[in-house]
């Protein structure tokens, strides 16, 4: 089994070090030792969607994220995550929880009729990408909670950014949408026809 030692590495440095290791490891086993809850939650996730069976060892403060699966077992990404040919796939990026400069108040309140009106994108909406301070929108308390999470069962994959969550001491309080990190960020801005940034 590949061991990675990764504590103290900043968001994407852990996943890719997996992801280097799972395209490098004959033997389908690999080790991840991380020191944040976020690092933790983006390496499983990572491997997870790899076909990975995922296991989390917490010791002293450090995770050992266990990944099994063997050679072949890496799942190919699904019809869902790759865009449809004969329609366009728009991924929007929220970098705030206000819109504009100016009045906080009044951009707050931007903001929460932005996140409403996304609906009207309709199927085009195929990725939203909360980071910075977007990621608050996401947590317990948030007035755009309901609109995300409809988003959401409608088929709206929401993306929040782990690193932002641990910054700003949210990780626990995310209430909607998958923890994620730079390389899947990147990663959906490339199969992305079109990338709005707000």
């Amino acid at each position: 089994m590949k061991v990675i030692d990764a504590r103290g590495l900043a968001c994407p440095a852990p996943v890719l070090m997996a992801r280097d290791a799972v395209e490098t490891d004959a033997d389908g086993r690999v080790k991840v030792i991380v020191n944040d809850r976020a690092s933790k939650e983006n390496v499983s996730l990572f491997l997870e969607s790899r076909g990975f069976h995922v296991s989390v060892d917490e010791r002293d403060g450090d995770f050992h994220i266990t990944g099994e699966g063997g050679p072949g077992a890496a799942a190919a990404p699904s019809a869902a995550d790759l865009p449809d040919a004969d329609l366009k796939k728009i991924m929007v990026m929220v970098t705030t929880d206000r819109m504009g400069y100016g009045d906080d108040t009044l951009g707050l309140k931007l903001m929460l009729n932005f996140i409403k009106t996304l609906r009207e994108m309709g199927s085009e909406l195929w990725r939203l990408v909360l980071v910075n301070n977007g990621v608050k929108l996401a947590v317990t308390g948030s007035a755009a909670l309901e609109d995300l999470n409809s988003l959401a069962a409608a088929g709206v994959t929401i993306l929040v950014c782990g690193t932002c969550l641990t910054h700003f001491d949210l990780l626990h309080e995310k209430q909607v949408g998958e923890t994620t990190n730079m390389l899947d960020i990147v990663t959906a801005m490339q199969l992305a026809d079109k990338v709005v940034n707000i």
